[in-house]
């Protein structure tokens, strides 16, 4: 029998009853389902998949067929951890408010997963940014799907960072903080500082600076086939890096590089989903009433 995972974070008590929607529809197209510790944890489903057998996340991810993320985009990056290199298809299923990630909102969930089960979907595979460091980070779960990020922490001092693309200077920025946004992330943390909307299918990072103290530096497009450097040259301050929703702090003077995964995130896209929808969905585009 095929096998679908599942895994969630929060679930509200108003959305339990889409879960064992979800769960009926899987089991009728006859799959098996194995949930993660966490989704299995969560008081609202805890009932629903007490005699659901779990998966440990990262061990054995390529016997599934597909793994249903439930909850919303941060729920998703959280998936991404669990599936890694294995490239395990992900759906998202929002059980909140639209996500620009998962997309499914709970009223199209049936007529989603029926295309799902009909084959009526493609698969998109995203861009992802992997960090190296001289020191181990992040339990060996250096990738990102949306942004590596260096921030400012506990302080109201600015931080100051010397960036090199592909072994040249590039600049030194004198910010709150850096970050590095790969297409899927243009829509995250590096829109609301001012970065661009890059389409998901092209081959590009942005490096995004947080409140620079210079006006006159922007945001960059640049190839993600090229290779960046940073080191934080503050003496005698701590800072955080962060990789999407994860974070670590560091005290030392470390070099970072940034480079493409040598693996994608594959993501399932049902037919009638569409990132142009949700782009104009989410910023209220077209909502004037010249339209």
């Amino acid at each position: 029998m095929r096998k679908i995972a599942i895994h969630g974070r929060r679930i509200s008590p108003d959305s339990a009853s889409y879960v064992r929607d979800i769960v009926k529809i899987i089991e009728s197209n006859g799959r098996e389902i194995f949930v993660s510790p966490e989704m299995s944890a969560i008081p609202e489903s805890k009932e629903i998949f007490k005699n659901y057998p779990h998966y440990i996340p990262g061990k054995d991810m390529d016997t599934f067929e597909a793994v249903f993320s439930l909850g919303g985009d941060g729920t998703l990056l959280d998936t991404l951890t669990h599936v890694g290199s294995s490239q395990l298809p992900i759906l998202g299923i929002n059980l909140g408010r639209l996500g620009f990630l998962a997309v499914i909102s709970r009223e199209n969930i049936r007529d989603a997963l029926t295309a799902y089960f009909a084959g009526q979907f493609i698969y998109e595979d995203r861009s992802l940014l992997a960090l190296e460091t001289d020191v181990p980070l992040f339990d060996g779960k250096n990738y990102a799907l949306n942004e590596f990020a260096i921030l400012r922490k506990d302080t109201s001092s600015m931080i100051v960072v010397k960036c090199y693309l592909d072994g040249e200077f590039l600049n030194t920025y004198w910010a709150d903080g850096l970050m590095i946004a790969t297409p899927t992330g243009s829509t995250g943390y590096s829109l609301s500082c001012g970065g661009p909307v890059i389409m998901p299918n092209t081959h590009n990072f942005i490096i995004t600076p947080v409140s620079p103290h210079n006006l006159n530096v922007r945001p960059l497009i640049i190839s993600e086939d090229s290779e960046l450097a940073f080191r934080v040259e503050s003496s005698n301050q701590s800072y955080q890096v962060s990789l999407d929703s994860r974070s670590e702090s560091i005290d030392d003077q470390i070099e970072f590089r940034i480079k493409k995964a040598p693996f994608t995130t594959r993501l399932i896209k049902v037919e009638g989903s569409s990132f142009l929808d949700t782009l104009r969905n989410k910023l209220t585009w077209g909502l004037d009433k010249r339209n």
